[in-house]
């Protein structure tokens, strides 16, 4: 697919990301091989989506050392974004419900003449430059699996008239028209069934064996797949750094102390004072005004 150059090398040791809400993961360590196909497993809310756009350079990493390819994270975040991907990631990569499959194609295509390709090739003819968009496009729905033919409508198919799993390949194939080095995959087995989860796999293996390496999210990791998992990163003892201190007993962390009461009582005291004193003004100030038009009576 175009300027495609095989996969790419993913090491990372000791990763974490850490949001506004405190750790996302902690403490995760994964070597893939160009060409891998590479599982993010845990349940849902353990960070895996997190991981998945850190080392798509989409997230910042907080500690540790990551690399894809020949990129550091988190300082060459660009660069990883340069050859990578994103597909099926609910709030990044949403399908337009309204628009038909034809129309997402054609979007892509556009996009990836406009802003995918080098210099050289935007000085190239109309015509030239459309036939290598065309190419593109194939060879992603070829890779996907996606046959424009076996849908209601052909390409004319709005997007929400797509079975989940047809709307997953689209969302692939569209991923794929830039031929990116690394794929991640969100979601990749969610509300599937069983024989479409087993299709789910088949494709994304039959992507890394062509050569992408692959990052996919999985409820369940499937077989031969390098296992990643983020529930273990919460269950690590070392990301507890925001736990209370083990010699304060339950509840006590909870249960102000009689300083703390008093300050209390002092603002509860000193908020009273300042609305009485805030009525007074008001008292004045209505005084103020009575005086002033009894004046201008007397005037």
């Amino acid at each position: 697919m175009g300027e495609q150059a095989g996969g790419v090398r993913i090491a990372a040791d000791g990763l974490g990301i850490k949001g506004p809400r405190g750790w996302a993961v902690r403490g995760i360590s994964v070597e893939a091989e160009p060409g891998a196909l590479v599982a993010v497993e845990g349940p849902s809310g353990s960070g895996r989506t997190c991981l998945l756009l850190a080392l798509t350079g989409r997230m910042k990493v907080s500690e540790g050392t990551a690399a894809v390819g020949d990129a550091k994270l988190p300082k060459q975040m660009a660069a990883v974004r340069g050859i990578s991907a994103l597909a099926h990631v609910p709030g990044v990569t949403d399908l337009d419900p309204a628009l038909t499959v034809g129309e997402h194609l054609r979007e892509r295509a556009l996009l990836q003449r406009r802003f995918g390709a080098s210099l050289r090739g935007l000085l190239r003819p109309r015509g030239e430059r459309a036939a290598e968009a065309e190419q593109r496009v194939d060879a992603a729905l070829e890779a996907a699996g996606l046959d424009l033919e076996t849908l209601p409508k052909g390409p004319r198919t709005a997007v929400r008239d797509l079975e989940r799993l047809e709307a997953l390949r689209l969302s692939i194939a569209l991923a794929l028209v830039g031929g990116p080095r690394l794929l991640g995959v969100d979601d990749a087995d969610l509300k599937l069934s069983e024989g479409e989860r087993e299709e789910v796999r088949s494709l994304l293996r039959s992507l890394a064996a062509a050569g992408t390496t692959v990052v996919a999210v999985f409820g369940e990791a499937p077989e031969g797949a390098i296992r990643v998992c983020t529930a273990q990163s919460h269950e690590d003892p070392a990301a507890g750094d925001d736990e209370p201190d083990e010699h304060v007993q339950a509840g006590e962390a909870d249960q102000p102390d009689e300083t703390e009461k008093a300050d209390q009582a002092d603002q509860a005291d000193q908020a009273d004072q300042a609305d009485q004193a805030d009525q007074a003004d008001q008292a004045d100030q209505g005084e103020e005004k009575a005086d002033a038009i009894a004046e201008t009576g007397r005037a």
